[in-house]
């Protein structure tokens, strides 16, 4: 009975938070201030609660022996990750949105309005890519816009399908420093016409501008302090995490937290941060920095605080006004992460030191403690926690010395409130396997990263992410998911040793009631790793890129006329629903809205209807991409569904 009180008392701070919650969040809404500040106060709170008792209680020995150089060495880690979090708990307890204001001055300027130059950087993506991101330009509402392609590839046939989209091609000698390079060569020639631009739009070669996209952001440009306005990213297809896991439809991409809850908190302390593409900047304020800075890698994070420095406040609208191509491969996926962190450590080490001595305002500064916390420590931090369990099985070392009732009394109550109040303001991101598959998967390039942009002084080579390509096959990333093999393996081998041979790993029986924090650890672990290596198993993607489409539409096949529902839709085929009868190989055509009738043939029958075969004029292509891609709503999921990921998972495990 006295164990049995012990347990229930421990569980009390468990009982308060579960309380609160209850009481206080069926009828609130995320934009309530207080319960925000309430909620994220009492996070911060348990969590150094946690921490104290951690580093009071639970790091094992005295001197220098092995129990107490690991506990050490783990306590010190998790320490420095929860002062990331903490500063991200902090930034979170305010948000800004800017509709309102945008709305408000959507003609500040009168009746001329700003010029504004888009340019689309390119180095070497296929048409396929490209004919999107051009099709999208050509149908931007606002009246006084020129579109330019920058060609790093320097590719003759571009030329050809720019002119064919009222675009303009334009090319360097030179592919220095990038893409930074390349905007600034572009930019500073049109800064010799009469004609120069007011402001400069910024995509990625595979972003596609929504009609409103230029409108929208030159609006918030109405007071002249600010000097550059971010929009959110959003991905008109699945990342690697989500398709490889069958998750696509109830798993947001792994960037919405930070597009739709961190950055708006960011700009409500004036500490928003440029992202590179589907971004606006002041001209005029560019050219009194000397254009795009070119000392990293990550040049829209610099550009933000070279302009801060300047004066000039980077802005944050929350609006989904482009919607891009979300890495498909898995090691371009890994590859783009780790190019973010290399570019962050840069800037921390040549350019803006946080604790150093330059113009930086105190934001400014936190700012950059927080994303320099948050790549050296997370990732790290997520490699550590898999090998601490081994040096426990294999050898005896204890890094943690804590019982049951312990954790449940000091880490539950952090662990709930971190659940509750980040999936309330979020609406369901924050599921603890998938975010640590998701932060796992990379953790060890993102570590190597840290290390040389912190170490070497570089220049530093990068690779541009791939996009496109062959994806029809299924591709096991060995080289990837080796590692994690062997910390499977050896994470397993720990649980059966001491079964297989008790008188050589007499530790395990000695540890008391320690050993079931250490499994529970264990399995934790082992449950991580093996959805991980799940992920490095790819999927092929067939008929992509694709989006979900549900409209009426009428098809005419022979003489028959139908109505069916469009469930999918591509620039080359089609899935509908509510018809039978027609055969195979079938031709007539499908009256899309805002395309035309466009010429089909019946490919296969499905469940519930069939899958066409589009074969579209290039006018109509070009009427379906924009149809897909420019209309003024979000691509992907909005919010976690469990259910729903729990069935994706069931699928992807009896499909193999």
């Amino acid at each position: 009975m006295l164990v049995l009180d012990q347990y229930l008392s421990s569980l009390a701070g468990l009982a308060v938070v579960a309380g609160l919650a209850l009481l206080l969040l069926p009828h609130a809404t995320p934009k309530v201030g207080w319960i925000r500040v309430l909620l994220l106060g009492l996070t911060i709170f348990l969590g150094w609660r946690y921490m104290l008792w951690r580093l009071t209680e639970t790091v094992p020995g005295n001197g220098l022996t092995m129990d107490s150089v690991a506990g050490w060495a783990f306590v010190t880690v998790e320490a420095l990750s929860l002062v990331s979090s903490t500063l991200a708990y902090l930034v979170l307890m305010r948000r800004k949105d800017r509709h309102e204001e945008a709305d408000r001055n959507l003609g500040w300027w009168g009746s001329t309005p700003p010029r504004v130059d888009l340019y689309i950087a390119t180095y070497n993506e296929e048409l396929e890519v490209l004919e999107r991101t051009l099709a999208g330009a050509q149908a931007l509402d606002y009246p006084n816009v020129r579109v330019f392609v920058l060609d790093d590839g320097r590719r003759e046939w571009l030329a050809e399908v720019c002119r064919r989209y009222g675009a303009e091609h334009r090319t360097r000698p030179t592919n220095d420093h990038a893409k930074a390079g390349n905007i600034n060569y572009t930019l500073f020639q049109r800064l010799k016409d009469e004609d120069a631009p007011d402001f400069v739009a910024v995509l990625d070669a595979d972003f596609v501008p929504h009609r409103n996209f230029v409108r929208r952001a030159v609006a918030l440009f109405h007071d002249p302090k600010v000097g550059l306005v971010q929009t959110p990213q959003h991905f008109f297809n699945p990342d690697p995490i989500q398709h490889n896991l069958y998750i696509a439809s109830a798993y947001p991409d792994e960037q919405r937290f930070f597009f739709d809850h961190l950055e708006p908190a960011r700009d409500a302390w004036g500490v928003a941060v440029c992202c590179g593409t589907s971004s606006m900047v002041r001209v005029s304020a560019l050219r009194e920095i000397g254009g795009l800075p070119t000392e990293s890698v990550t040049e829209d994070f610099l550009l933000t605080i070279r302009l801060d420095s300047h004066g000039y406040r980077t802005v944050y609208l929350n609006e989904p006004l482009t919607e891009g191509l979300a890495p498909e491969g898995l090691h371009e996926y890994v590859v783009q992460r780790g190019r973010w962190c290399l570019g962050m450590m840069e800037i921390v080490r040549n350019v803006y030191n946080p604790l150093g001595f330059n113009r930086l305002r105190f934001m400014q500064r936190l700012s950059l403690l927080d994303s320099l916390l948050f790549w050296t420590t997370t990732f790290p931090f997520r490699l550590i926690a898999l090998v601490c369990p081994l040096l426990y099985w294999f050898f005896g070392i204890v890094v943690v010395n804590a019982s049951v009732p312990d954790i449940a009394s000091y880490y539950l109550p952090y662990y709930a409130a971190v659940l509750v109040s980040l999936n309330w303001i979020s609406g369901g991101l924050i599921w603890p396997v998938l975010n640590d598959v998701s932060q796992l998967i990379a953790a060890w390039p993102i570590t190597r990263a840290v290390a040389m942009g912190l170490l070497t002084k570089g220049p530093h080579k990068f690779r541009v992410t791939a996009k496109g390509g062959d994806r029809t096959k299924t591709v096991v990333q060995w080289p990837m998911m080796k590692p994690f093999a062997i910390l499977f393996a050896l994470t397993l081998l720990g649980l059966v040793l001491p079964l297989l041979f008790p008188d050589r790993f007499g530790h395990v029986a000695k540890a008391g009631d320690g050993i079931r924090v250490i499994l529970f650890w264990t399995l934790y672990n082992l449950l991580v790793l093996a959805i991980t290596m799940l992920v490095c198993v790819e999927r092929p993607r067939v008929n992509r890129p694709q989006r979900e489409s549900v409209e009426l539409a009428m098809l005419s096949v022979g003489t028959q006329r139908l109505s069916s529902w469009v469930l999918e839709l591509g620039v080359d085929h089609a899935r509908v629903r509510g018809l039978a009868g027609l055969p195979a190989g079938a031709l007539g055509t499908i009256a899309l809205t805002g395309v035309g009738d466009v010429a089909i043939r019946i490919a296969a029958e499905t469940k519930d209807g069939y899958r066409l075969s589009l074969r579209p004029t290039p006018e109509q292509r070009d009427g379906i991409l924009r149809k897909l891609h420019t209309a003024e709503a979000r691509p992907g999921a909005g919010r976690g569904d469990l259910p729903e990921m729990i069935r994706g998972w069931m699928r992807r495990l009896v499909s193999g």
